[in-house]
């Protein structure tokens, strides 16, 4: 039996008195799923073999439950229908049960509620690729509010994995590749929802993205800085600042041992080091995992004795290892109950914040009916995509001319509504199992987002090829179309879908970052016309294209990126192309040379970047932050205050102005380098950002507050500190951008982007000369109670 004795979590005397009335059934029922309605479609890896629950449904919750899992977003249902068959299970549970306590009921909402003809959102590398946390906010709370709507209490979301290998097929369901990025559009995320009244779930805690050769489920050999000054950030903004109600647990293995067998992780780090109080939940069969994947455990209740121990408090999506195995190792005096009396408190506790214990609880009538996607879904979705396009080359093709009066439009993902959705959508995750349904909302594809802009121009569409596999047959009336055209579009990349249904999503893991397909191929013929090209990539990932950007080689006149845009995406798409909107999306992440550079992060120590003692060059083709404009920008006059204490903070001011003649937003980017310091520290980090809106010719000075504690990191004895000493700072379009030459450089290693000896290139993007910072006093020893946020302001 376990020696040591949890302590119990602070609840209300009716929570208490609630779990003085519990039989051990009844406590074990509180801490698991029960998956509904599955009828033999498969939404997860392994569900058909590992949920075999069958039965009626009052037998199965004769002893309660503790959560209902994917009510709505496992099969096409009614949301109204399916409103009403749970309003009126809700209230058997109450009335049927002996204590009477309503199912907690969870959801996917990742691109928007995982529910049938719900509003789908940008996925989540769009959200970074935006650099807009307000709005991302505002589609929090529109998700929420639909949640609540349909009686879902808990989102599972949203991802706080930090992106380190782009072959890792949930890149896309990802924010970015640098942690305070994550962190900030991660928590303004977890606000907007948990402000309608519904707790959000982060994922997946903890180093998941982490794992080798970015294959999912594999090993994670990350040293404790790595875990903790990269994947942990985003975790404590989103639980310190976010107020975050639930998380749930990694995967991963660390060094050998699995999260959810780890104490250290889920209750030393997370609830004793972050001050953590919700409820933490299983991923999907992790629980069960820890005997069938990483055989740490002989059976389901050692499988069970472990995650509790760990401080997994609720198992999903069913009770494999949490109901009877659990029971009986109990019963055996194998396992303290105390362990689960913990978790039951927590789970309760939950259900008292969430009005599911309130006397009046379902009393209320369900939604007759429910409109899921709505103007305004309509509109922050449209708004969202406009904002998360990123323009990566255009040698004036772009935006397209008026005077183009035919355009050749093609590749596999022209005229497809399941190009725009990312892998947890629900059309491309549930709904593509059931050919019969339409989808229930509006999702115009680019080729009818262009027809409607364009009216006067000639649109001539030829696929050429499908997304993946060989054929070619349609190369000849794609290459036709072309030399026919004034100018052609074509637009390229993914198919999002889970373990090998498509070419990215969860287990969609890949060996090449090469474009799926022969699609590089029908670009390259396309480019061979002489026709000018616009290549617009639709995926969920990056994608290795430096024969499209870099080069002596014909190439496309001009690369857009879309991070699989969703339901207004087309429509964004076709702003962008045809100059309704200036593109202001930047990269969330840098876009690789090469899969064999990988795995690459911009935050590299000097070691990491290009040098005479090596043959190889991890540079990006592009690095994190970039993007273009249809105007340019001009940087003058930063000022940074010269000193601040460690245990303080220091301000920066930066000009910027429109120098073109086209209205766009700026994402005004501070980076900075510690110097010297006692382990090695990234040579650009980003430290905060602002979107800025100008007209042209106009200016705004925009200010930022930045914490010393954004130049915190883990010193040789795994404490969190700032120490004393120069740091540089400079304002920036992208991590590369360099000052003119008057000021680029400084001979003290605080050059604003790597020195190449394999290349020597300059992108476009301007940047200050970097000011020097000098934090003073001892070393500071960073708490809870440090602010991390950088605040900005606008004159």
């Amino acid at each position: 039996m376990t020696s040591q004795i949890p302590a119990f979590p602070v609840a209300s005397e009716r929570v208490h008195a609630l779990l003085a009335e519990m039989t051990l059934e009844e406590k074990a029922a509180q801490l698991v799923g029960y998956w509904l309605d599955q009828g033999g479609d498969v939404v997860a890896p392994m569900q058909n073999e590992m949920s075999k629950s069958a039965g009626a449904l009052a037998e199965i919750t004769r002893d309660g439950i503790g959560h209902y899992t994917r009510v709505y977003g496992t099969r096409p249902v009614d949301p109204a229908e399916r409103a009403a068959w749970l309003w009126q299970e809700q209230r058997r549970l109450k009335s049927e049960t002996r204590l009477g306590i309503p199912a907690l009921v969870h959801e996917e909402c990742l691109t928007g509620l995982a529910a049938w003809k719900a509003a789908t959102f940008p996925t989540p590398l769009a959200w970074g690729a935006a650099f807009d946390p307000e709005l991302v906010a505002e589609m929090g709370v529109l998700i929420g509010e639909s949640m609540r709507a349909l009686g879902i209490h808990q989102g599972l979301a949203p991802v706080l994995d930090v992106v380190r290998d782009p072959r890792w097929g949930r890149v896309d369901e990802c924010i970015g590749e640098d942690p305070y990025l994550v962190g900030t559009v991660g928590t303004a995320y977890v606000e907007g929802m948990q402000s309608t009244g519904v707790h959000a779930t982060l994922k997946h805690f903890l180093g998941y993205s982490g794992s080798k050769a970015g294959r999912n489920h594999a090993p994670v050999s990350a040293g404790p800085r790595e875990v903790a000054d990269v994947f942990l950030p985003p975790f404590e903004m989103a639980i310190r600042d976010g107020g975050v109600h639930s998380v749930m647990n990694s995967y991963a293995e660390i060094d050998g041992v699995p999260v959810a067998s780890d104490p250290a992780l889920l209750t030393g780090l997370l609830r004793d080091g972050l001050g953590f109080d919700g409820v933490v939940v299983a991923d999907y069969f992790a629980v069960a995992f820890l005997q069938v994947m990483h055989a740490v455990a002989a059976d389901r209740g050692e499988a069970a004795e472990l995650a509790l121990t760990a401080g997994i408090d609720v198992e999903l999506p069913s009770g494999d290892a949490y109901l009877a195995p659990l029971v009986e190792r109990v019963r055996a005096g194998l396992f303290d109950e105390a362990y689960l009396d913990r978790a039951v408190i927590r789970v309760l506790r939950q259900k008292e914040q969430l009005g599911l214990l309130d006397d009046d609880a379902f009393a209320d009538e369900p939604p007759a009916q429910i409109d899921l996607d709505t103007p305004r879904h309509r509109e922050v979705a449209r708004r969202l995509a406009s904002e998360s396009l990123v323009l990566l080359a255009n040698d004036g093709a772009l935006p397209l001319a008026g005077t183009a009066r035919r355009i050749a439009l093609v590749g596999p993902n022209a005229d497809r509504a399941a190009a725009l959705q990312g892998c947890y959508s629900f059309a491309n995750h549930v709904l593509a199992h059931h050919p019969g349904y339409v989808l229930g909302f509006e999702i115009p594809t680019v080729r009818e987002a262009l027809i409607a802009a364009l009216p006067d121009t000639e649109i001539v569409h030829v696929a050429g090829c499908e997304v993946e596999g060989d054929d070619r047959s349609g190369f000849e009336a794609a290459v036709g179309a072309a030399t026919d055209a004034d100018v052609a579009v074509v637009v390229v990349g993914d198919q999002a879908g889970l373990f090998g249904r498509g070419t990215v999503g969860e287990g969609n893991d890949v060996e090449s970052l090469d474009l799926p397909g022969v699609q590089r191929e029908l670009i390259e013929a396309l480019v061979a016309t002489g026709t000018p090209v616009v290549m617009v990539l639709v995926t969920g990932r990056p994608y290795a294209i430096d024969w499209a950007l870099d080069g002596d080689q014909p190439r496309p006149a001009a690369v857009l990126q879309a991070f699989f845009p969703g339901e207004a995406g087309g429509e964004a798409i076709a702003d962008v192309l045809t100059g309704a909107v200036a593109p202001s999306g930047r990269m969330p992440v840098s876009l690789p040379r090469s899969s064999g550079s990988q795995p690459y992060s911009y935050l590299h120590p000097p070691l990491g970047g290009p040098s005479e003692v090596t043959s190889t060059d991890p540079t990006p083709l592009r690095p994190f932050g970039f993007g273009l404009s249809y105007t340019t920008f001009a940087y003058d006059d930063l000022h940074v205050q010269a000193e601040a204490a460690t245990d303080g903070r220091f301000t920066a001011s930066v000009t910027v102005r429109n120098t073109g003649e086209v209205a766009a937003a700026e994402i005004v980017q501070l980076y900075g380098r510690d110097l010297v310091a006692s382990v090695t520290r990234p040579v650009t980090q980003l430290i905060g950002y602002a979107r800025v809106q100008l007209a042209p010719g106009e200016q705004r000075r925009v200010h930022f507050d930045v914490p010393a504690a954004r130049f915190a990191f883990s010193d040789r004895r795994m404490v969190r500190v700032v120490e004393p000493g120069e740091l540089r700072v400079w304002a920036a379009a992208h991590a590369e951008a360099q000052a003119p030459a008057s000021g680029a450089a400084d001979a003290t290693g605080g050059a604003i982007s790597n020195q190449r000896t394999r290349e020597q290139r300059t992108l476009p993007g301007t940047a200050t000369a970097p000011a020097t910072v000098r934090l003073t006093g001892a070393v500071h020893e960073v708490t809870g109670d440090d602010a991390r946020l950088v605040t900005v302001s606008f004159e």
